[in-house]
């Protein structure tokens, strides 16, 4: 097997859903532009927080977009922040992470498979 294929088995670890990004704002203590986004994920998982370089969009943006996060990584202090989730999303050829969202108003919390 090549070192960078995992099996399912793997897969399955990584606890992918989604959720609403509920408050945003600047992180002033990161060394590289970033926000602390409020993140709700239903009432099972209940509300998160973390610490993300997405600056190419705005507040405004980024306030009730629904988006996905791996919700079972180590929690992470990142300038100054508990980073509890990683919210997931695409590089673009400028190097800008394009979020990757939901479009249907999925009930937060849904599991990705």
């Amino acid at each position: 097997m090549n070192k960078e294929n995992i099996n399912y088995v793997d897969f399955e670890k990584v606890k992918m859903v989604t959720g609403t990004i509920i408050n945003a704002e600047i992180n002033a203590k990161a060394h590289k532009p970033a926000y602390i986004l409020k993140i709700d994920f239903g009432p099972t998982i209940g509300i998160k927080t973390s610490s993300a370089q997405i600056t190419n969009y705005s507040i405004k943006d980024l306030l009730n977009k629904q988006i996905v996060a791996v919700i079972n990584f180590e929690t992470k202090r990142i300038a100054g922040v508990k980073s509890e989730v990683l919210v997931l999303g695409a590089v673009s050829k400028k190097n800008e992470i394009l979020l990757i969202s939901a479009d249907n108003n999925f009930e937060n919390g849904l599991p990705i498979a």
